[in-house]
């Protein structure tokens, strides 16, 4: 799992937007700050596939409603603003040089998209907001070539399949991409389960993939000291091996896309 967006400069939480109440106005100008170095992502596969891991899962836009790659849905996207170029382009080469599955995560949920909160309670709102999504999912499931894991997250505010026309959505993204394969936080159950910092086998017959962090923070947080010891690294793939389930391991990177030491150390043969 690679945690990566506009909050990985700040280094204070993937949340940080929500969670100082940071408004959009003063948070847009990080997305011509940022500034990261050249294919980061080869780093993070090279060192994906030394640590034994099959995929990745990289946020192709997180809560904060800034789009890696090079979208027409909105002009809030690293093409156009600081990066300059389709960062997510360079994910996927980069999984493909180090025979990686290609896996997207997507946040339903946007504090940046102006219709992110009236979709709950203005109709035409929530038109535009789902003709937003879908776009976006369209994009993401066409412009890059073969997709295996579609990874959806937060379904707020719209309380209901139905509200966000999940079952729609995700026959959309099937028929483009025949082999994907969805998570389930588009409020349907679809192909995985995924608990989320805790190691525990779905129902009976259920695939599941757990979703951990290194030390409580999904995006780069220089300042937190609890990283998970290697023995209980270890004990959570054990686990989940155990369970027949998958390990999602994640990292997140610096603003400049460096990995951390601290993460070589725990993956690193």
């Amino acid at each position: 799992f690679v945690h990566w967006g506009l909050y990985s400069q700040l280094g204070r939480h993937e949340w940080a937007m929500n969670r100082e109440r940071i408004p959009v106005a003063e948070y847009e100008p990080l997305a011509d700050s940022w500034k990261p170095k050249e294919r980061p992502a080869r780093e993070w596969a090279k060192l994906a596939k030394q640590a034994g891991m099959k995929y990745m899962v990289m946020t192709t836009k997180h809560h904060e409603g800034f789009c890696l790659w090079d979208s027409q849905q909105t002009p809030y996207n690293a093409v156009n603003r600081g990066p300059g170029r389709d960062l997510v382009a360079e994910y996927v080469d980069a999984c493909h040089e180090f025979g990686l599955k290609v896996g997207f995560y997507y946040s339903l949920m946007d504090w940046h998209h102006p219709d992110g909160k009236r979709c709950c309670f203005e109709p035409d709102a929530r038109k535009r907001f789902l003709d937003f999504t879908k776009g976006c999912v369209r994009e993401l499931c066409t412009q890059y070539g073969k997709l295996d894991v579609l990874w959806y997250d937060v379904s707020w505010p719209l309380k209901s399949p139905e509200m966000w026309d999940s079952v729609t959505m995700n026959a959309m993204a099937r028929e483009l991409q025949p082999d994907l394969i969805i998570n389930n936080r588009s409020q349907l159950d679809e192909d995985f389960g995924t608990p989320e910092e805790h190691v525990t086998a779905e129902a009976a017959g259920r695939d599941w993939e757990a979703c951990m962090t290194f030390n409580g923070s999904w995006g780069y947080m220089p300042s937190a000291v609890d990283w998970h010891p290697v023995r209980e690294v270890i004990g959570m793939l054990r686990t989940a091996a155990a369970g027949q389930g998958n390990l999602l391991l994640n990292i997140g990177p610096k603003g400049d896309g460096s990995v951390p030491e601290e993460a070589y150390e725990r993956l690193e043969p």
